[in-house]
């Protein structure tokens, strides 16, 4: 698969026992591993034998850290080079399990970049299945960067998977993609107005609201779409049928990046010839074994499998 993840960072994830604002902390070791949300889908790839091939734009003074946190890890990077410093996304992991994560924007990119990003997207699509669109656009992109990319991805006879959020994911739905997987939050933004972002999804009713999302995104343009939300589980639709798949109980150490393993593990059992509601069953089951690892995007592929049967031995 091709994974267009054009804003990379190194994720800096940081315990301690917890977190008080305004208050000056003594953490305990950091680890700095290669981020980004396709990254972590690149991830999920490689542990079921599928190694991706992440495709994005590449700042210069970071290069070199890049590239090195890249081989340490086995991933293969397409890069598209641009000046700039890379982001930095900062996750504190509490002792109480609570998560919380800064983003940084990135650095700004333009029209040509653009170009060269699609020109590598083709160079690299013979051979290939599948084109993921994932993650956010650095500053100065184009609202409508996946939406080319998934009109890109048709003329290649490419399926299109996108897992984006507001006006990009607004954007993306009026090119039709195959699938769209956002989260409860980032889908309930889009189709009723502002929601509140978190890792977990609070509230009542959250399995019919997931589903009417599902709904939603489908008739917006999407040919499938898959909703997470979190600890619940995961609403699917094609238009024809639309269902809700309870997640199997797992002992959370980080639910950061189960989005984008539920993507990859997707992405990989359509590309085994699943059907989509199998399909979204096996992603679930690697997002929430995703979840018993400290970093995002790692999995452990028999877990994984044991939870998928679990799951399908609940299938009417």
């Amino acid at each position: 698969m091709l994974i267009v993840n054009p804003n990379f960072t190194i994720d800096r994830t940081i315990p301690l026992d917890a977190m008080v604002p305004g208050s000056v902390h003594r953490t305990r070791t950091a680890t700095a591993s290669l981020g980004g949300k396709g990254v972590n889908v690149a991830r999920v790839a490689r542990a079921f034998g599928r190694p991706g091939v992440l495709v994005g734009f590449i700042p210069s003074t970071s290069a070199a850290e890049l590239a090195m946190l890249a081989a340490g890890e086995g991933a293969e990077l397409a890069g598209v080079p641009i000046a700039g410093v890379v982001r930095v996304a900062s996750v504190f992991l509490e002792d109480s399990g609570r998560v919380t994560v800064f983003n940084e924007p990135g650095p700004t990119v333009g029209e040509g970049d653009w170009s060269r990003l699609a020109a590598e997207v083709e160079r690299r699509a013979p051979g290939q299945q599948t084109v993921v669109c994932s993650g956010s656009l650095p500053p100065g992109s184009p609202v409508d960067g996946y939406a080319r990319v998934i009109h890109a991805a048709r003329g290649l006879g490419l399926r299109s998977v996108v897992d984006s959020t507001g006006e990009v994911l607004a954007n993306a739905l009026s090119a039709h993609p195959d699938v769209v997987s956002p989260n409860l939050a980032e889908a309930e933004t889009l189709v009723f107005g502002p929601a509140v972002e978190g890792v977990e999804p609070e509230g009542d009713l959250v399995v019919q609201r997931a589903v009417e999302a599902a709904q939603r995104l489908v008739a917006r343009g999407a040919t499938h779409a898959i909703v997470s939300a979190g600890s619940h589980g995961a609403a699917f639709s094609d238009g024809a049928e639309t269902a809700f798949c309870p997640a199997p109980e797992v002992s959370v150490v980080s639910p950061i990046g189960a989005g984008d393993s539920l993507a990859g593990g997707l992405v990989y059992a359509l590309e085994e010839g699943q059907s989509f509601g199998d399909a979204v069953r096996f992603a679930l089951a690697v997002a929430s074994a995703s979840c018993e690892q400290p970093v995002a995007g790692a999995v452990d592929v028999s877990r994984a499998r044991e939870l998928a049967a679990s799951l399908m031995s609940r299938t009417p």
